[in-house]
């Protein structure tokens, strides 16, 4: 079997290569070829094409069999000219990190310990320890969770150890008991913004996502709340962001998930129109949170099962897209 990796995941054939019998053939392609016609000589109507991003015009795609996204969003998948001889599987196992990001950020915001850290100085010990300042604590505060994938699930399974209540609030979603204190229709995504101490964008970009966090949205929320963002940019309206926080008509944010992205080293484009690390209430980190040194390791073993179970004609895992011919 030959497997076509593209981009940046053909930096993980070792990993995967490890996890597969002698005697699958692997092609390394530039991260042209997910967007140029150029390369589709050297993939054929039976390979696995492993890539995260995939985009020809109608009637242009080359055919494969198996096309295995090595991350949860498809996005940057065009799939409706994919040929419909191909299956379509995702991968995820970022829920681990991005929710470890996420508690972080949570346990930043209440118990400052940079700022705890930066007064502790030896020669003014004495008034350190006197006029110690009062932190904050996550038991008993709210967190509001838009979305209730795996990511969100993971997040309210450990806001709940740490004492939080938990709001959840997705059209495809239904309550959990044990984990999920209030599950929030989509028509009173208001009251969970009203009532949560942190809001924590955990659902997918589409078209009734974009945009759904606006100005009227963002002054729902408690002057004191604080946005998170580990899923798209584009669901919060960026000047509507930038005036909210600006304004501290919301006590904070922290993104880590942005508006634009550079296509290669030299492409100097911004992240944003508008200067949020200029702002003193929001924490700004480049789309790194789920970027651990294990995560490659658990999706490309994932990854590897599901070329096996392909080789043995068993069901796949992750299926998004089932052939239609």
């Amino acid at each position: 079997m030959k497997i076509v990796m593209v981009g940046e995941a053909a930096n993980h054939q070792a990993t995967l290569a490890a996890e597969l019998p002698l005697g699958c053939d692997f092609v390394s392609l530039p991260r042209e070829a997910a967007h140029s016609a150029a390369y589709d000589s050297d993939i054929a109507a039976d390979d696995v094409l492993i890539t995260l991003r995939l985009t020809r015009p109608a009637g242009r795609m080359p055919a494969f069999r198996l096309l295995h996204v090595p991350g949860a969003g498809l996005d940057g998948i065009a799939l409706d000219t994919l040929p419909p001889s191909a299956t379509v599987c995702n991968v995820f196992e970022h829920e681990i990190p991005i929710a470890e990001y996420v508690l972080l950020a949570m346990l930043e915001s209440e118990i400052r310990l940079a700022e705890m850290r930066q007064r502790f100085v030896q020669k003014s010990w004495p008034d350190a320890y006197l006029h110690r300042v009062q932190h904050g604590e996550l038991y008993g505060r709210t967190l509001g969770l838009i979305g209730m994938g795996r990511i969100a699930r993971a997040i309210a399974q450990r806001a709940k150890v740490f004492g939080m209540r938990v709001m959840a609030t997705d059209p495809h979603g239904s309550a959990v008991p044990g984990l999920i204190d209030d599950f929030v229709p989509q028509n009173e995504l208001d009251r969970l913004l009203g009532e949560a101490d942190f809001v924590v964008i955990a659902c997918p970009l589409n078209d009734a996502t974009r945009g759904m966090m606006g100005a009227a949205q963002l002054a729902r929320m408690k002057s004191s709340a604080v946005l998170i963002n580990v899923s798209r940019a584009q669901i919060v309206e960026e000047s509507a962001l930038f005036t909210a926080l600006q304004r501290r008509q919301i006590g904070g944010a922290v993104l880590d998930v942005w508006y634009r992205y550079p296509a290669a080293a030299d492409d100097q484009v911004s992240p944003a129109d508008h200067p949020f690390h200029e702002l003193p209430n929001v924490v700004c980190t480049p789309h790194s949170c789920a970027w651990t040194a294990d995560l490659a390791a658990r999706r490309y073993r994932f990854i590897a099962g599901n070329i096996r179970r392909l080789m043995a004609g068993e069901p796949l895992l992750n299926r998004v897209r089932a052939p239609s011919a």
